[in-house]
């Protein structure tokens, strides 16, 4: 064992089950919906460090800079998963939130054979997108020993980048590098080391957290609504039909050609309260 894996990984302890080979589906079943239930509370203590990670990552978007989700695995394919949806959900630009994996965007459907281990991959990456201070940059890998994330953090710090990690395991490499780590313990998984399961499932909350929270206090979000969404299908174009026909109090036909006419439901609700200030009483 090196030096830098002397600490305890929790990913990697056995499973609490045996035998998994001699149960019935309907067991199995049961068992990996028993252990997810605990990740909620996994999360739920964590809170306090989300919380100190999006406050440091705001300041950094609202003057104009960018995030930066690095992993590698199943780590990775979640960073890109939540940097993809931002602009269809909130509107924003494709480069506002931006998920990097080990091995290139191949890796996202196939593993890319030791990508993953090589300590100056990950800043390499970055540097390719032309990171700078201006920026924030978000490490998640499970076991947090991952030399593509813990080396481009390292190299992060150095040139003064605001640097966070999500790990599932305390006292790991990339939790003690990231200036505002983010731990969650959720224990041994089902499958001994399959880390895509109950560590996985965290990661995914906790970017559903960092990145809804963001938005939110950039002002993509009125009231409860997703009111920049892209309407890049039916059933957005009907949702925001809807979204209109509740804000303003008109009918479907209206509200329809409002947001065909205006692009977005915030602009078409905008010009219509505008109008109706102008109108004569």
């Amino acid at each position: 064992m090196t030096a830098k894996n002397k600490h305890l990984k929790v990913t990697e302890q056995s499973s609490n089950y045996d035998h998994l080979e001699k149960m019935s589906v309907r067991r199995i079943l049961l068992n990996i919906n028993r252990e997810d239930q605990t990740v909620s509370h996994a999360v739920k203590n964590a809170i306090p460090a989300i919380e100190t990670l999006v406050k440091a990552v705001l300041p950094k978007m609202k003057n104009g800079g960018r995030l930066f989700y690095l992993g590698a695995g199943t780590s990775g394919r979640l960073g890109i998963v939540d940097a993809s949806e931002c602009p269809p959900t909130f509107g924003v630009s494709h480069g506002l939130v931006n998920g990097l994996i080990a091995g290139g965007d191949k890796a996202i459907r196939k593993a890319v054979e030791f990508a993953e281990d090589d300590p100056m991959q990950g800043w390499r990456d970055l540097q390719a997108h032309r990171v700078s201070r201006k920026d924030a940059v978000i490490g998640i890998a499970a076991s947090g020993t991952t030399p593509y994330v813990t080396g481009a953090l390292k190299l992060c710090n150095n040139k003064g980048i605001l640097t966070g990690c999500i790990t599932c395991n305390p006292g790991s490499p990339l939790a003690l590098e990231a200036r505002y780590p983010v731990v969650v313990v959720t224990g041994p998984e089902f499958v001994t080391g399959s880390t895509r399961m109950k560590a996985g499932t965290a990661q995914k909350l906790i970017l559903n957290m960092i990145s809804t929270s963001l938005m939110i206090h950039l002002g993509r979000v009125q009231g409860n609504r997703m009111v920049d969404m892209q309407l890049s299908n039916n059933k957005l174009i009907e949702r925001g039909t809807r979204m209109i026909m509740n804000s303003l109090g008109v009918p479907q036909e209206t509200a329809f050609r409002l947001l065909e006419k205006y692009g977005s439901v915030r602009k078409a609700v905008s010009a219509k309260e505008k109008t109706k200030k102008r109108a004569p009483h």
